[in-house]
């Protein structure tokens, strides 16, 4: 239970620094401007699409911190053997950073109005990611090979479960990065370009966020942390 905590805790604050670079606290009855540019004050100042996008990240990490608790339950068995993590996963985590900081640079080339360089972000964002989902599939393959296979220990389906549902909220989020890049090459709207890849650029770095605590919790770091915030509340 309290690892589910502490779990949703990092996601709300993740949620509040989102929420704050989206100008909810802003007061438009203090700001200047023409008569004009304040017709659109009664509508919501974040929209519709960040709002649901938002709401679905907010299940998309109970569900992971939900398997995090299973994972720490049954670690406690006897029977749980833990599999060593491939070196390529450190690799797989650059990739993913890459990614990660790509579509940021994509976001403020948008916001800029350099549709040349928000061709490159997403671009690069796309291969990267391409490229970690490979790396993935390798890394799967060694542990094959090594003998840890799926069914062999409750730790290694553990692995696979968790690594492949990371990855399959990859794979969906490349077909959104793909609709955005046609879209980028083919003179969509600026405006709507620019929400397109603020977009991409959240749930982008959301799940760079949820692999890091994979990854953590693969490597054991995660169960030292949990350890030593008990021994702080005792």
């Amino acid at each position: 239970m309290s690892v589910i905590l502490v779990f949703l805790l990092v996601i709300a604050g993740f949620a509040g620094w989102w929420l704050s670079h989206q100008r909810l606290t802003t007061k438009p009855w203090l700001e200047q401007g023409l008569a004009s540019d304040i017709v659109g004050f009664d509508r919501s100042a974040l929209p519709t699409a960040k709002i649901g996008l938002g709401v679905f990240l907010a299940v998309v990490g109970c569900l992971f911190s939900l398997f995090t608790s299973a994972y720490f339950m049954r670690m406690g068995l006897s029977d749980w053997q833990p599999l060593p993590l491939p070196r390529l996963l450190w690799l797989n985590t650059g990739v993913l950073v890459l990614s990660s900081v790509a579509l940021q640079c994509a976001v403020f080339a948008a916001r800029k109005g350099q549709i040349d360089n928000v061709r490159l972000g997403l671009a690069t964002a796309g291969l990267t990611a391409l490229a970690f989902l490979v790396g993935q599939l390798v890394a799967w393959q060694q542990l094959t090979e090594d003998g840890y296979l799926l069914s062999a220990n409750p730790a290694n389906s553990f692995f696979y479960l968790i690594t492949g549902m990371h990855g399959l909220h990859i794979l969906g989020g490349l077909i959104g990065l793909g609709r955005t890049t046609a879209g980028a090459w083919n003179g969509v709207r600026p405006q709507r370009l620019r929400l397109s890849v603020e977009l991409c650029a959240m749930y982008w770095h959301f799940l760079l966020f949820v692999w890091l605590a994979i990854f953590a919790l693969l490597a054991g770091w995660a169960a030292t942390f949990i350890d030593i915030c008990r021994q702080l509340l005792t």
